[in-house]
């Protein structure tokens, strides 16, 4: 089991357009092979809108299935061009490796 942190900086303004949008990847990404479950957070206090989506995926490569699919390229390069700040970046956290 492995669970990637993926950080998002939007765009002023365009929050709920993110959310939105997150909403239905998160909704896919349900009934898809490997995944286990997400969410979404937000930060508070000053800056612009920034996200964490917690994901939890059975292994590296169903992850890695799920980024290489059309549908996350098709959505990754509509957020680039409309709704992010900032390149989003993942950090791959792995269950009972040792510290």
């Amino acid at each position: 089991m492995i669970t990637i942190g993926m950080n998002y900086n939007v765009i002023e303004g365009k929050d709920q357009i993110f959310e939105d949008a997150c909403s239905k990847v998160l909704e896919t990404m349900d009934g898809m092979e490997g995944h286990d479950q997400s969410e979404i957070f937000r930060r508070c206090g000053e800056g612009g809108p920034v996200y964490l989506i917690l994901s939890r995926w059975s292994s590296e490569d169903a992850f890695n299935d799920f980024i290489a699919s059309d549908a996350f390229k098709k959505v990754t390069d509509w957020g680039k061009k409309n709704i992010l700040s900032a390149r989003p970046q993942h950090t791959t956290y792995h269950q009972g490796d040792d510290a």
